[in-house]
């Protein structure tokens, strides 16, 4: 009887998930947000604050950061986001928010606003923000190799 050849098990590489550090203070809020992008396909952190989200910041690498911007303080959504801007791994960016009258007087250059309550346009901005964030990785790359 002809013995049966062992074909090599066939190796599947995990697709690795962009990783997005949500922080909002608001239990439910965190908790539906955090849903909406695991299902839409993101690995995602949590932070309760301002000092915990920085704490995330320094010990992991993450490709957004989404940040509530009034939590223990009035302007700890903007603290997170300036720390976030500094690491040298250079996340995206955004804050999010639901109150629509502040949205003119936030805007700067470099600061998007997200407003949580359309889902899909929610995930097509976080997208739409990882893949910019990407395109940028990729243009330092190429010019460090020249």
């Amino acid at each position: 009887m002809a013995s049966a050849k062992c074909e090599p098990t066939p190796t599947f590489h995990l697709l690795e998930l962009a990783r997005v550090l949500l922080v909002d203070d608001d239990p439910a809020a965190r908790l539906t947000l955090r849903t909406v992008l695991q299902a839409g396909g993101y690995g995602v952190d949590t932070a309760a604050t301002a000092i915990e989200a920085i704490g995330m910041l320094d010990s992991e690498e993450y490709s957004l950061v989404l940040s509530d911007l009034h939590m223990e303080s009035p302007d700890a959504g903007l603290q997170v986001i300036s720390h976030a801007r500094m690491m040298a791994y250079r996340p995206a960016t955004a804050l999010i928010t639901s109150w629509r009258e502040q949205t003119e007087t936030l805007r700067s250059p470099g600061t998007m606003l997200v407003e949580p309550e359309n889902v899909p346009e929610l995930l097509e901005q976080v997208a739409d923000m990882i893949g910019e964030r990407a395109s940028r990785q990729l243009v330092r790359e190429m010019r460090h190799r020249n």
